[in-house]
């Protein structure tokens, strides 16, 4: 995660929350540190049923004060967030619950209340499941063994993505499967080309 990225964000006067993963594993331990050693400043608790799945969450923000002075973080980062997950999933077939526990750090570059802070965390999710996983159900992207400008690939897929996105009558797959039958008629009959 760029510092490059907080630098912007600061200067346009946006709150960013960006989650530390194990590839930071320098600030992922200071983290962990700061949860561990500190008293919390907030605390905001969830609790989402459905679809087979009990999960509780408990957001938490600490303040880093000096804890990573003299680092290069020091001045990008003001809130540490905890957030912690029990997630009981039911097997249709057994019925029978497995459960999981997780719990993820966050950073942000300003103050901001748990409360806040829980929103902005779960509203990622709907961009991941409304975007992300269309994309890879829908183009197959993460099947893509495209080794040679892959980029450009990328980007014919999200033109067509948002294509079949803003002219959506059922699914994006029968959508798909319809627009491929149409051949390139269609095509030009969406862009209002004749």
């Amino acid at each position: 995660m760029p510092k490059k990225l907080f630098e912007i964000a600061s200067d346009a006067n946006i709150t960013l929350i960006v989650q530390v993963k194990d590839n930071q594993p320098t600030l992922h331990q200071q983290a962990q540190e700061i949860s561990a050693t500190t008293a919390s400043l907030s605390s905001a608790c969830s609790h989402d049923k459905g679809r087979n799945r009990d999960e509780r969450r408990v957001v938490t923000i600490f303040d880093p004060a000096d804890k990573l002075a003299g680092t290069d973080w020091h001045s990008h980062v003001a809130a540490v967030i905890r957030v912690e997950r029990d997630v009981y999933t039911r097997n249709s077939k057994t019925g029978l619950l497995s459960h999981s526990s997780e719990t993820a750090f966050y950073v942000a570059n300003a103050p901001i209340t748990a409360t806040r802070a829980a929103e902005a965390i779960r509203a990622h999710w709907g961009v991941e499941t409304t975007s992300h996983d269309s994309r890879d159900v829908t183009m197959g992207e993460d099947r893509s063994r495209i080794r040679s400008n892959p980029a450009v690939f990328a980007r014919a897929r999200s033109f067509a993505f948002n294509i079949l996105k803003a002219n959506q009558t059922s699914t994006l797959s029968q959508d798909r499967y319809r627009a491929c039958l149409a051949g390139f008629d269609n095509l030009f009959k969406l862009f209002g080309v004749r």
